[in-house]
């Protein structure tokens, strides 16, 4: 099976305030807001969901292909892409804009203010997934990326009887509900955490039970209370518990890595309460290390931390015995 990864990619600026935002916002004046947060410090990352998606796929030891768009600032990212093993063929660059950022400013209690510059993004929309020999035995990934690019990249699967995964994260605000429905149309899986699926109900007018039961695979994401796989085609629900922590660093790209240990599961046949904690233990990699991509570890290593944290799986024990080092 052939993974390509279409989204974001981009240079994540990490922020961190000392304090509570909650402390600092009035609820009667956030008609009239204008506040500023001072930082402890700032750096920057590589990011971007496709990007961050691609990492943790690579880790597990496949080689995803990565369609997106990136700036005249991206070839430190380019290279260590390809020596991490991504198959950087399918990123184009756009010579007179820079890599899309996101700016991250994260408070004590682990909220989040994003803001997103979209550079080279906007560009996404003109790639087409077209011409790559994909057929029904490969996946692709559509995650959040310019609107337009989204629908285009759910229509090309279809005329082609590609199976696609939509993710639309981050980008829920900005879609309408005409392009939530068209994501929606013909997925394999259906991924988004609570509130995205709550903020998709109110766009479409559909209930959240509906959106859950439109696609074969549903998997809703609760933060700190794990995750739910809604098995679809056989009727069942498959609780996934959070992989435990060392210690909460910082939250950006869980999500992300999350979705790649999910991918990475489904498409290694890995039964599906297998694939949701390979998903979650790659999620609690990436809250131990500050930035989406500064995380790392050997197919060996997550086998022998999948057992500490989940017991011993026949199937983690297989896939580890294959050889596949990072």
């Amino acid at each position: 099976m052939r993974i390509v990864v279409t989204g974001s990619l981009a240079y994540d600026y990490i922020m961190d305030f000392p304090g509570y935002f909650k402390d600092h916002i009035l609820p009667d004046k956030v008609h009239m807001l204008t506040v500023s947060f001072l930082v402890d410090s700032m750096r920057r990352m590589r990011g971007g969901v496709a990007g961050n998606i691609a990492y943790t796929l690579a880790l597990l030891g496949d080689r995803p292909l990565v369609v997106a768009t990136a700036g005249q600032d991206f070839g430190e990212y380019r290279a260590l892409m390809e020596r991490q093993g991504i198959d950087a063929s399918g990123i184009r660059l756009i010579d007179d804009e820079f890599t899309a950022s996101c700016f991250i400013n994260t408070d004590k209690a682990n909220n989040q203010i994003v803001a997103f510059y979209t550079g080279a993004m906007a560009h996404s929309k003109h790639l087409s997934l077209l011409g790559l020999g994909l057929g029904a035995g490969d996946l692709v990934i559509i995650s959040p990326t310019d609107p337009e690019a989204m629908s285009r990249y759910a229509a090309e699967c279809r005329a082609q009887g590609v199976p696609f995964l939509f993710d639309p994260g981050k980008q829920t605000p900005r879609l309408d509900g005409e392009q939530i429905l068209a994501g929606l149309n013909g997925a394999s899986v259906l991924v988004g955490n609570d509130y995205e699926f709550a903020m998709m109900a109110q766009k479409t007018g559909r209930s959240e039970a509906d959106l859950i039961g439109s696609a074969p695979l549903a998997v809703v994401t609760r933060g700190s209370e794990g995750s739910v796989l809604y098995d679809n085609a056989h009727a069942s629900e498959i609780a996934i518990p959070v992989a435990p922590i060392a210690d909460v660093v910082d939250p950006t790209g869980a999500g992300d890595a999350y979705l790649g240990g999910l991918v990475f599961g489904l498409a290694r046949g890995l039964p599906l309460d297998v694939a949701g904690r390979v998903a979650a233990l790659a999620a609690a990699y990436a809250i131990e290390k500050r930035g989406c991509q500064e995380h790392s570890y050997t197919v060996a290593e997550f086998a022998e931390r999948y057992a500490a944290a989940f017991g011993p799986s026949r199937a983690i024990e297989t896939w580890a015995a294959d050889g596949v080092t990072r």
